[in-house]
């Protein structure tokens, strides 16, 4: 693509967005080279951790790969698989039946390469049986690629699985570094489709704001419009709408309820869900409702925002996790030496948690280095005991060669930043 007109890559100016149609008079995002490129990305790693082979359990792992994806309730139950030899090309074993065929008809670049799972889980006395099953067909593409002595990395653990590979005599090693390594840096097509996902986000977020949010509606009320607006647009899968309204916001209950919402509520929603193009957006917004803000309120939401882009803006190349974590605001991670999710960052993709989290538990002592293309979803709260009510912001950020660019555009709130 010739950007000398618009001076950067397309992928990096969240203005820029493709349709999620095809067309011949446009290159928009072009699903055979991200499938190319994120499958040379997983080979890459696979390498660097000298891997034979690799047997995938998780469903967003199982996606990456072999670009197959049935629906979000079969996504991480162990009933399907795929396995990634060395030098060879990735092979799927889809659940048998109608799943099956359809997987053969829908994904016409894994031709040849689907096969029957072999399912075990909650096969009760049949489980060991079953397992043996499994593991026969994984054992089978690694001597038909001739890495049946080599370590097999696995994404996830099965105490089940475990012990059948060990008893094929099998040296089983964590896939998970490799499998990491490779989803944490997104390739041009995923940004495009993060960027997708992020404009449908603001669009819900500006209905929320203008249309759904008023006195006397439920929380569930918020949850239930967005997951609408959302599959009428052809989401894949709407992961999570949290609502939480006046004192439902402190402390935060990361949940909706079918609480009603009262003129003057403080409303935290936090979108999570997964666009067309298989990609999250995952961003919180804080409203009024039908009230000015108080200078406590104010101070609150001023807050989160500060902090929010002191963090922010050290999401670029060269910068390291720690220069990330120093920036938010002292909480229960420091407190407890765990992550609460609330002053975080975590990286974003095909999954809600691509690989990556960001925590003042452990990132200050144990910096990784951040990387152009790394997608972030940011966000931070102003979590104080005896509040009424309070705020929590969070943005979607594509790391580029220049520095942060956020994808969400959402505006905030005017009247709490005066």
């Amino acid at each position: 693509m010739d950007t000398s007109f618009i001076g950067r890559p397309h992928e990096y100016l969240p203005r820029r967005i493709y349709s999620t149609t095809a067309t011949d008079w446009q290159q928009r995002v072009d699903f055979d080279r991200m499938r190319r490129e994120r499958l040379a990305r997983a080979k890459a790693k696979m390498a660097e951790q000298n891997l034979g082979a690799m047997v995938l359990f998780v469903g967003e792992n199982v996606r990456y790969v072999t670009g197959v994806w049935q629906g979000n309730w079969k996504n991480n139950i162990f009933i399907r698989y795929a396995v990634l030899p060395r030098d060879g090309e990735p092979i799927l074993f889809e659940t048998v039946g109608s799943d099956l065929e359809t997987a053969k008809i829908d994904a016409p670049w894994m031709e040849g390469r689907i096969r029957p799972a072999m399912t075990w889980k909650w096969a009760e006395s049949a489980e060991e049986f079953m397992v043996t099953k499994m593991v026969q067909s994984v054992v089978d593409v690694l001597k038909e690629h001739g890495v049946e002595k080599e370590p097999l990395g696995i994404d996830i653990m099965d105490i089940r699985a475990y012990e059948g590979f060990r008893k094929a005599g099998i040296n089983v090693v964590n896939a998970w570094p490799a499998m990491s390594g490779a989803r944490v840096v997104k390739t041009q097509d995923e940004i495009e489709s993060h960027k997708i996902a992020t404009a449908y986000g603001d669009a819900a977020m500006w209905r929320i704001k203008n249309e759904w949010l008023k006195p006397g509606v439920r929380e569930s009320h918020i949850t239930a419009k967005v997951n609408e607006f959302f599959y009428e647009e052809g989401f894949d899968f709407v992961y999570d709408i949290i609502v939480a309204s006046g004192g439902n916001t402190s402390p935060y209950r990361r949940w909706h309820t079918d609480k009603l919402i009262r003129q003057g509520d403080l409303v935290i929603v936090d979108i999570n869900a997964i666009g067309p193009g298989g990609y999250f957006v995952d961003y919180v917004r804080c409203f009024k409702v039908d009230a000015k803000p108080t200078q406590k309120e104010k101070d609150l939401y001023k807050e989160c925002y500060d902090s929010l882009y002191a963090s922010l803006e050290q999401l670029k190349p060269g910068n390291t996790t720690a220069d990330v974590a120093k920036r938010f605001p002292v909480y229960d991670d420091d407190k407890y030496g765990s992550v609460s999710l609330q002053q975080f960052a975590h990286s974003i993709g095909l999954s809600l948690y691509e690989g990556m989290w960001i925590s003042r538990a452990y990132s200050l002592d144990y910096p990784v280095e951040l990387q152009p293309n790394m997608c972030f979803a940011i966000e931070t709260f102003a979590g104080h005991p005896y509040l009424e009510q309070t705020v929590r912001l969070e943005e979607d950020v594509v790391i580029t060669d220049k520095g942060p660019m956020c994808m969400t555009m959402m505006p905030f709130e005017e009247d709490f930043l005066k």
